[in-house]
């Protein structure tokens, strides 16, 4: 008696990709929605920063937050910074207003940036804008206030230490709860050598053609990643443990003991410069059934050309209450919630098609 078995199925499997180091900025520009640069700032000022941030970090914290039925701890120590004003008005009392809330909980007023990083941001900013200058804008992208209109000014900063070859952080985008769609965060790397590591979501309508690829980029000391819009959208990031860490060697002594040769270090201090927009400001973020305020995700299984995308503000109270939050969830509306002007508002010739 034979036995019945399925056919063999006529569509061949997806083969996996290998990973790809991308060890330049041009496979960086060629592979990604990013761009690379190298040695952006003079090099005693990139030295000084190192050396101001790894003092300050000694007072960073590593975050918490509940993940289902335990509390987690970042394998990394972070603070927040934000500078004097917002980038688009001249108020210096925007600081004070902006409560912001991170992981599900209320966050301590930010620390102005420190001179030597106020110095080295208009570096960044300058680089920054000459490449998106090359780009072709995103409708939903900032659109800009006044005279300085698409100029993009950092007003905050996210700083990370990576202590050792085990500091690290997991795959992730960056929440757009402030930075609204189709943010640029341009990520500055002090110290050590480490790995950043990009993998592409693919989407739902793709994925019985194509499998993600993941891309390691090795950041060297005074390099700068611009991840410009859609990254955030398409892209997760991470920076994984490594087995082996190269020391960082300064060219210069610590401006504070000049006359001592300054020790190798095995830390790499990251700086992320970003925009936070005028028309997410915290006191225009919907909360959910819990009272707290949400957080704005992309729908990043079910993209499509930049215009129809779709975001959704979501409850994150379980982050802080034991793992319990409510079901709230809604599709963003970028007319009802009188958000923007975005580039779709000023109909830019350089938007996408």
């Amino acid at each position: 008696m034979s036995v019945l078995r399925q056919p063999p199925s006529s569509t061949r499997p997806v083969p996996r990709l290998l990973p790809l180091t991308l060890t330049n900025p041009s496979m960086v520009a060629q592979h990604t929605p990013c761009t690379m640069h190298l040695s952006i700032l003079p090099p005693e000022l990139a030295c000084k920063l190192f050396y101001t941030m790894l003092d300050l970090s000694q007072s960073w914290k590593r975050n918490k937050w509940w993940l289902f039925d335990r509390v987690v701890e970042s394998p990394h120590r972070t603070s927040f910074y934000a500078r004097k004003t917002d980038g688009v008005e001249s108020n210096k009392s925007w600081q004070e207003a902006a409560q912001y809330w991170y992981n599900g909980r209320q966050t301590d007023p930010p620390e102005v940036f420190p001179d030597v990083m106020e110095e080295a941001c208009l570096y960044v900013e300058n680089m920054v804008n000459k490449e998106m200058q090359k780009r072709p804008r995103l409708p939903l992208e900032w659109a800009g206030r006044g005279s300085e209109g698409q100029i993009w000014r950092a007003n905050v900063a996210a700083s990370n230490c990576y202590e050792g070859a085990k500091d690290s952080v997991g795959f992730h985008s960056d929440h757009l709860t402030y930075l609204g769609p189709y943010p640029t965060i341009a990520s500055l790397s002090l110290g050590t050598t480490r790995i950043f590591r990009l993998r592409e979501v693919v989407p739902n309508e793709e994925t019985h053609s194509r499998r993600a690829q993941t891309f390691n980029i090795p950041l060297p000391h005074n390099s700068l990643v611009i991840m410009h819009a859609s990254t955030q959208e398409r892209f997760k990031h991470s920076v994984p443990p490594q087995s082996t860490l190269d020391l960082y060697r300064p060219l210069f002594p610590h401006h504070s003991h000049r006359k001592y040769l300054s020790e190798p270090s095995n830390c790499r201090i990251n700086i992320t410069f970003r925009f936070y927009r005028p028309d997410f400001r915290p006191q225009s973020i919907p909360h959910c059934n819990c009272g707290v305020p949400t957080i704005l995700r992309p729908d990043m299984k079910n993209r499509h050309d930049g215009r129809t995308d779709k975001y959704w503000w979501a409850c994150y109270a379980g982050a802080q209450q034991e793992g319990k939050g409510c079901s709230f969830w809604q599709v963003m509306d970028v007319k009802a919630e009188g958000r923007g002007p975005t580039i779709s508002d000023v109909g830019s010739d350089e938007t996408v098609a």
